[in-house]
This record gives structure tokens, sequence and C-alpha cells, in this order.
């Protein structure tokens, strides 16, 4: 499977799938990727942060995975808004890219076919956030993203340095 063949996660996902996922998060977290979570974590915290958040998943929520042969290379998710009078929007949230994949543009095609599949599922609008000046900030850009505004001192790195949140948006 090449690096650009991304497959929607089929829920519950496997024991295998659930490590992948958790060691695709440990790596981001080890390389200083700003995706929620201070260094160090564990396996056991990032499995079973991702067993929460697959379990807790609103209807339409969307999980994509890309593999290799050393099992998965990257993920996104697209997370429905629960407001009733927000069932049109979705947020974008941790797209993760394992070192080893990095800069082949899996980023890209993880993004083009989550949006794609926000389409697909009605949305048409879609919010996220990242950290100021990261790959994934010039990324989203370049995707046609419309900033919406920064806030300063937002989250920390896994390092626990504050950094710049930017908030984008998308009307599909």
């Amino acid at each position: 499977m090449s690096a650009h063949d991304i497959e929607r996660l089929a829920l519950p996902v496997s024991d295998t799938d659930l490590r992948g996922l958790a060691l695709l998060l440990i790596d981001a977290v080890d390389s200083g990727a700003a995706v929620t979570f201070l260094a160090p974590l564990s396996v056991e915290r990032s499995e079973e942060w991702w067993r929460k958040t697959l379990d807790s998943s609103l209807p339409r929520a969307v999980y994509l995975v890309a593999r290799d042969a050393e099992g998965i290379l990257g993920t996104v998710q697209l997370q429905p808004a629960w407001p009733p009078n927000q069932q049109h929007r979705a947020d974008i949230a941790k797209l993760i890219v394992h070192r080893r994949g990095r800069g082949s543009g899996l980023g890209e095609a993880l993004m083009r076919a989550i949006e794609d599949a926000a389409r697909q599922s009605g949305f048409g609008l879609l919010t996220l956030d990242t950290k100021a000046g990261d790959p994934a900030d010039r990324l989203y850009r370049r995707l046609g993203w419309t900033v919406a505004g920064a806030i300063p001192g937002y989250a920390h790195d896994p390092d626990g340095t504050p950094h710049e949140a930017v908030f984008f948006y998308k009307p599909l």
C-alpha cells in the first residue's frame, strides 16, 4: 500500500489499529508536534485516549488512516459539532503524519480526503486550529482555508512551552 492510500477506519477498531494509532500519536508528541499532549506520553495513556475518543464518537464522525508496511502512517478526524444549531459544521482534528511519512504529501492527501468525506456527509462548514507557524499552518493556508484569528498562549508544546494557535474555517 502506498503512503497515499487512505481508508476510513472501521469502528470498533482492532487491537492492532488501536496500538498503531497510539504509536502514531506518541511519535507526534516525541517529535514536538502540538497535538494536545505533553511529553512523555505512554502507550497506555495514548491507547486510553484513542479508545475514549473512538468509543464516544458522534454519528457522522469520520476517522481516516493511511498505512505503510510498518503500520498506520497517518490519520485525520472529522468531528461533527454537537449543538443542534450547528449540525452543518464539523471540526477537523488530529491531522498526524508519522515522521517516516513527512514530506511525502500525505498530510495534503489526508486533508483532501477528509474534506471530501465532509462534503459527502452533508457538512457545509469546517473549522480547525493549529500551532502558528507549524507545517500544518502553511498546509491549511495552501489548501484554501481562511484564518479566523489567533490566540497567543492558547496551548503548550509537548515540552510545556506555550504557543499561539491559529483558528481556520473553510466553507464547502
